[in-house]
């Protein structure tokens, strides 16, 4: 079920962003990656434990730093560390054995994660592509003027 939720969920928050241009901003998948990647902070503060807290930071630095270069450099680092953050999640309880983690977190992040990513990289592929058309419909016209 947490699957299906996910999925369904990154489905209508990404459609919704994307349909009502929310997105349009470089800055906003970069943040929806720093939020991703701050839950895990959370449950580590039920967990209680320092140990789970600073290994919980040190997952959370490596997305927030790509959330960061993917503003900074390329929105595609963003989209691949947002899928990628979704992989994580498959096996972070290899990595922190954090149990204030809920038990269907990891299923549910995932699928969401990886439908976001995979949701956005579309998205960015057909505007880059609407914007290439348009580019050269703007060249041939105003070669025509000539």
């Amino acid at each position: 079920m947490e699957y299906l939720v996910g999925i369904t969920l990154a489905l209508l928050f990404c459609g919704a962003a994307a349909g009502l241009g929310m997105d349009r901003e470089r800055a906003f998948y970069p943040a929806v990656v720093m939020a991703v990647a701050s839950y895990y902070l959370a449950f580590a503060v039920v967990d209680g434990r320092g140990g789970v807290m600073g290994a919980e930071v040190a997952v959370a630095a490596v997305f927030i730093v790509a959330a960061v270069a993917g503003f900074k450099r390329s929105p595609w680092i963003a989209v691949a560390a947002l899928a990628g953050h979704g992989v994580m999640d498959l096996f972070h309880h290899h990595l922190v054995n954090n149990t204030g983690v809920p038990q269907a977190w990891p299923g549910f992040c995932a699928s969401f994660d990886v439908t976001a990513g995979a949701l956005v990289a579309v998205l960015m592929l057909v505007r880059d592509a609407r914007a290439r058309g348009a580019a050269r419909r703007t060249r041939g016209a105003s070669c025509q003027a000539l």
